[in-house]
């Protein structure tokens, strides 16, 4: 038995979950407890996920255990959405734009169980995303680039596609100095790698066309990448 069933049992037989997951969020701390929210993500229900993900940045902020509540939410969210409830897009559109960092992690997490149901669907929204503000594109990456999401090539050329959109956007970016275009920044900086590594090569010729750009951030962004284990053996 994994740690998220042991969550899923303990959950089941509890009626109020709320100062449970306050205590066992693991926060503060550098890491919350992942396992847990991935357990309440899957047998909890609606009107918590919806009540949770109401809590903002004054009611939950940075790093207190209320923000494992936001979380809980969110990534509920991914699970309704999986199961059809194409309206809660939009909610999970305006928390990728969230300040609280993990708050957006959750929110790529959220997309990746949409992903695990219809990757097709996910990959079709994350088309629109890629055109939005630079925390929506840094989610639309997030959350395609899961290892587990790019198995089948086709799907894999598809998320190496809007990242090199994403990329290209870089260029003409003004607001370089930015706390959001950071976060594209670094997000950009691993999820190359992950695409790269499940569709070597239609993603090796991509990177090298980057590669070989003036663009400072850019140049960047590609060298973190390559840096990765996954990447290590690839002659560039």
């Amino acid at each position: 038995m994994t740690k998220i069933d042991q969550y899923r049992t303990t959950l089941r037989q509890m009626k109020e979950w709320d100062a449970y997951l306050l205590q066992e969020s693991r926060l503060p701390g550098p890491r919350s407890n992942l396992e847990l929210m991935q357990a309440v993500a899957d047998v909890g229900d609606r009107a918590d996920f919806e009540r949770w993900q109401r809590l903002g940045p004054e009611e939950a902020p940075t790093g207190d255990p209320h923000e494992f509540l936001t979380c809980c939410g969110v990534v509920g969210l991914g699970r309704l959405l999986a199961e059809g409830e194409r309206e809660w897009l939009p909610v999970l559109r305006k928390h990728a734009a969230d300040p609280r960092w993990r708050t957006r992690e959750a929110v790529a997490m959220a997309l990746q169980r949409w992903g695990d149901a219809d990757m097709p669907a996910l990959v079709g929204e994350m088309e629109a995303w890629a055109e939005g503000s630079p925390l929506e594109q840094r989610a639309a990456a997030a959350g395609l680039c899961e290892p587990r999401l790019l198995k089948d090539p086709a799907r894999a050329a598809e998320v190496l596609a809007i990242l090199d959109r994403i990329t290209a956007t870089i260029q003409s970016r003004p607001d370089r100095k930015s706390a959001d275009f950071k976060a594209l920044r670094q997000g950009l900086g691993y999820c190359w790698s992950v695409a790269v590594a499940a569709r070597p090569d239609a993603g090796v010729p991509l990177m090298k066309k980057w590669l070989s750009n003036s663009d400072p951030d850019i140049a960047w962004i590609m060298k973190e990448n390559q840096k990765k284990n996954r990447l290590k053996g690839i002659q560039w």
